[in-house]
């Protein structure tokens, strides 16, 4: 491993943070705690922590000790000042005094000693950091470490690599009670440059930001090269089967979506992994052992579960084959899930809440690895641990055997009750889990129901021929791009195909693309016709075709939503061309619902006019205004309402579309009053 440092570096942040007011001490410290959290192999998603020990100014101007410690819902690799909250020193470290504390009691503690209320609330791991006497003090869960320490002799290893070096501590549960071992264990070892806490992670420290942090880096080094001293055998990664990842991706969607009494699903967004070491570990024999013995660490629980899901090898099965494996596989787990819950519920009271019972990591052989979320940012993090637990059990199997905490231990961390106190008190949004496709997402009508969606809590991808446009409305949203040609049957099918190897699947889909062509529809020419079906018909149906493929390989349902026109109910002179395949699209509306309502997919179209967009551009405007002997602005405001209607109105109506749970079959008109285009 190597040090990261940089002098311009770190004289830059240093010159930056002095202008917000922010002392040297204070940069250095933003800096390094930057330099570990972005980093894989020391810290994922929120985890590790850093502290620095200085002085500030209180609010009667005196000057007091206070430690910075890294807040909760921060992250190391961005944090700010903001995200390490200062607090006053000794309102903590009085608290040596007391033998013993509930969690709550202690976060109560540290939000007494916080100089400003708003704070975050400081890590759980606070009063560590506070007891041990150095300056600057950094936490990882590094891979090495662990690996290292994940064996069934991993302390004494542990000795052998580092000596009177590091202090070692044995595995104690985050919070108060850890808070005093390590204290204790530091007060036996004081020249110690750093501790291992056992089968959890690493500790160093020094009496500034850059020791802390190099010494961080010479002790990880030293763990990776005690174990690459232990020769590997050599590993074959076979290719995973992108086919056969398709079609199971879906099929798992289905499977672990969780449905409610109303017949609705709470879904899942999968992210899958497929790199040579992920592969290798999926081929070798005692999978089955290795991946079922816990997390790399206990803070990797509350992201993945104790264990992951492990599938069988299910490369060259059909689907139904796949679905029934799937089912088997679900239910194995979950029976087990349920079970670990009632046992350690019953250890420690009964008072614990329960929760879901499914995967948050599946192992695939042949496929890869998928991580399991309630929105693809979970699903990333997920996947992004669960290979972490590739890496760290891969090195250790490599060494001895892997060996994790207690069962006990773990559920102890799941159900922490400081994490139970969270459930319930996020709502999710109303689309939050669901995948949705918009068409033509680049411009107009479909970038604003793509932001839309997104507001609603969708997973969005943005699909259009314009790849560039689709990516700034993607990127505004922290959505996904794909270009997508819906002319071309190809495009279509390896546009999907990216959303489900990106997200795992489809529920809802805008067919929004389109384009106008005008003329007599006597005198217009055949080509135009026809080129006009081309992409206001049969891009649709394309589309469509797509999106229900996937949808009943989930079998969850899914919602279809199509941009129709007035045209198809109220035609206007010289724009038949256009017209006609609105016409025929609103019936294909009404044909989907007819032959997919049964198993839960609703189809329903809006009926906009006059939109300002791609399609209806500044020059088409000046010819329909024409052909209708309008001005420009009575043409535009030419509705009941007098108003112009814009794309966040029918935007508004495909978001009511996509809420409505039970209508399907329905044309939902969005044009500001216009009763020669009502439906009758």
């Amino acid at each position: 491993m190597q040090s990261r440092w940089n002098d311009a570096d770190a004289r830059q942040m240093i010159e930056h943070y002095a202008k917000q007011g922010f002392a040297e001490d204070v940069a250095l410290r933003v800096y390094t705690s930057r330099l570990l959290g972005n980093d894989p192999e020391l810290v994922q998603h929120g985890g590790g922590n850093t502290s620095l020990k200085t002085t500030d100014t209180d609010i009667t101007g005196e000057t007091i000790e206070v430690i910075r410690v890294k807040g909760s819902g921060w992250d190391l690799g961005d944090i700010e000042p903001a995200g390490l909250p200062a607090m006053r020193l000794d309102s903590l470290t009085r608290l040596t005094a007391v033998p013993e504390m509930s969690d709550e009691a202690m976060v109560n503690a540290q939000r007494g000693a916080l100089l400003d209320s708003a704070s975050p609330n400081p890590s759980v791991e606070t009063l560590l950091h506070a007891w041990i006497p150095h300056k600057v003090i950094d936490h990882t869960h590094a891979n090495a470490v662990l690996a290292l320490t994940d064996q069934p002799d991993g302390e004494a290893l542990a000795r052998e690599v580092y000596g009177d070096r590091m202090a070692i501590c044995r595995y104690v549960m985050p919070g108060f009670g850890l808070a005093h071992v390590a204290r204790e264990t530091f007060e036996a070892n004081p020249d110690a440059e750093g501790m291992i806490l056992l089968k959890h992670g690493i500790f160093t420290w020094g009496a500034d930001a850059r020791q802390a942090y190099e010494r961080m880096i010479e002790m990880v080094t030293l763990a990776e090269r005690k174990l690459a001293a232990s020769p590997r055998p050599a590993e074959t990664a076979p290719e995973a089967d992108e086919a056969a990842a398709r079609a199971l991706a879906p099929i798992l969607r289905g499977a672990l979506a969780i449905r409610s009494a109303d017949g609705s699903a709470k879904r899942f967004v999968l992210d899958r992994r497929a790199t040579p070491e992920v592969m290798a570990y999926l081929a070798r024999p005692e999978i089955e052992r290795f991946s079922q013995s816990g997390p790399a660490t206990p803070d990797h629980v509350l992201r993945i579960k104790p264990w992951p899901m492990v599938l069988p090898d299910l490369t060259g099965k059909s689907a139904d084959e796949m679905a029934a494996a799937v089912e088997t596989a679900l239910a194995d787990y979950q029976a087990r899930y349920r079970a670990y819950f009632d046992r350690n519920n019953a250890r420690v009271g009964g008072d614990r809440k329960a929760l879901d019972p499914m995967p948050r990591a599946i192992l695939a052989p042949g496929v890869g690895l998928f991580g399991v979320g309630a929105k693809a940012s979970d699903a990333l993090i997920a996947a992004d641990v669960a290979e972490t637990n590739v890496k760290v059990i891969s090195l250790a199997e490599a060494s001895s055997r892997f060996e994790s905490i207690p069962e006990a231990d773990v559920f102890d961390v799941e159900y922490w009750s400081l994490e139970q106190a969270k459930l319930g008190k996020a709502k999710p949004a109303r689309l939050a889990g669901q995948v949705a496709v918009v068409t033509g997402g680049a411009s107009g009508i479909g970038a604003a129901t793509a932001k839309a969606l997104a507001v609603q809590g969708a997973e969005v991808v943005v699909m259009d021929r314009d790849l560039e446009g689709a990516k700034a409305v993607a990127k505004s949203i922290k959505g996904r791009a794909v270009a997508c040609d819906v002319t071309d049957d190809a495009s279509v099918k390896a546009a999907f195909d990216q959303v489900v190897d990106q997200l795992g699947g489809v529920d809802i889909v805008v067919s929004n693309a389109g384009a106008a062509w005008s003329g007599r529809i006597g005198e217009v020419d055949d080509a135009v016709l026809r080129q006009s079906f081309e992409l206001n018909f049969f891009g649709h149906q394309r589309v469509a075709q797509a999106a229900v493929r996937v949808m009943r390989a989930q079998g969850t349902g899914g919602l279809l939503l199509f941009n129709v026109s007035k045209q198809a109910v109220n035609p206007g002179p010289d724009f038949g061309p256009y017209g006609l395949p609105k016409a025929a699209l609103m019936a294909l509306v009404r044909q989907y619902a007819v032959d997919y309502g049964a198993e839960g997919v609703r189809s329903n179209g809006v009926n906009a006019d006059r939109i300002r967009s791609g399609l209806l551009t500044d020059e088409m405007i000046a010819k329909r205004s024409t052909a209708r002997g309008l001005s420009e602005k009575d043409y535009m405001g030419g509705n009941l309402l007098g108003q112009e209607v814009r794309a966040e109105d029918v935007a508004d109506a495909f978001v009511s579309l996509a809420l409505a749970e039970r209508t399907t079959g329905a044309i939902l008109t969005v044009d500001g009053g216009n009763i020669a285009a009502a439906l009758r």
